[in-house]
């Protein structure tokens, strides 16, 4: 059996523990190739019209995995933690891709509210395919320590550049916008050509979460849009400029945005919405324009 991962939306969350868990199972699986055009193409084809950039990129990925594999790794992820939800696109997927595609399906559930954990769902995908329940409970546990040794080093990582004398700008978004190779690579490219270190909001611990999210908004429904403002809470005070970077037209982002740039007065801040249209001449001139004003305003502290 092969199994096809998507890379996207998901996949940058938990692509340590996904690769991990199937690694320590010796199961054989494949991801999708890096975003481009034609795989855009493939999902504005097959996408509903009211589907924003980055669903219409996920679709296209799973269009890139037909043929490749006998099933495909699509989970429903509708809340992982209490009293909170996750944006509708993940736990809509599977019924989607049910809908649009003639295709095997393997999938789990995550929903906290009912007490789905994620341990349980990882144990229950485990089971299905045909393994021990010891054995799937071990391959669990040895991918949560690697994907929590990951996690501590990149933090690590971004703790020295934070301390670094260099121009900083802190990248605020969803993982599967700023890593994806179509819609953030461009972005993050200009950056670093323009030697400006980046801060990504993603790298971020979560424990004092309630706290830092709270700078700017006490009450946040969306538990990954909660993590974003976390981050830009807990860096503000150690970058140059935040960029915020979301898909068009994404509802919480939008919400999010506007706070974050109401609240947040001291640093200079720029909003990147990100579509199908979009082109990299007019994002570059954008970019270049941002480290303008941050060198400018350096210039007179």
């Amino acid at each position: 059996m092969v199994i096809g991962v998507p890379r996207c939306l998901f996949y940058y969350r938990y692509q340590t523990l996904i690769r991990s868990f199937f690694n320590e199972l010796d199961i054989e699986y494949v991801i999708s190739d890096p975003s481009n055009k034609k795989i855009l193409e493939d999902g504005k084809k097959i996408a509903p019209d009211e589907a924003c950039f980055s669903l219409k990129m996920f679709l296209g990925h799973v269009k890139n995995l037909e043929g490749k594999c006998d099933y495909i790794f699509i989970p429903r992820i509708e809340s992982v933690k209490l009293d909170e939800k996750v944006c509708t696109n993940f736990y809509l997927l599977y019924d989607l891709v049910n809908n649009l595609f003639d295709i095997k399906i393997l999938d789990f559930n995550i929903d906290e509210q009912k007490r789905k954990t994620e341990k349980s769902a990882f144990i229950q995908l485990g089971l299905f395919l045909g393994f021990s329940y010891n054995r799937v409970i071990t391959a669990y546990n040895h991918a949560k320590e690697k994907e929590k040794k990951v996690k501590n080093n990149n933090i690590l990582k971004q703790t020295c550049i934070l301390n670094n004398n260099c121009k900083k700008v802190l990248v605020a978004g969803h993982p599967y916008n700023i890593y994806d190779e179509f819609i953030g690579k461009p972005l993050i490219d200009t950056l670093k050509k323009n030697n400006i270190e980046i801060v990504y909001s993603d790298i971020y611990d979560t424990k004092n979460i309630e706290e830092e999210s709270s700078i700017i908004s006490e009450e946040v429904y969306w538990t990954f849009n909660k993590e974003i403002l976390g981050a830009i809470g807990k860096y503000k005070d150690n970058v140059d400029g935040i960029i915020l970077v979301s898909a068009f037209p994404c509802g919480p982002d939008s919400l999010i945005n506007e706070l974050v740039i109401r609240k947040i007065k001291d640093i200079p801040i720029l909003n990147i919405i990100l579509d199908e249209a979009n082109s990299d001449t007019g994002l570059v001139t954008r970019l270049e324009s941002f480290i303008d004003i941050i060198n400018k305003e350096s210039a007179y502290e």
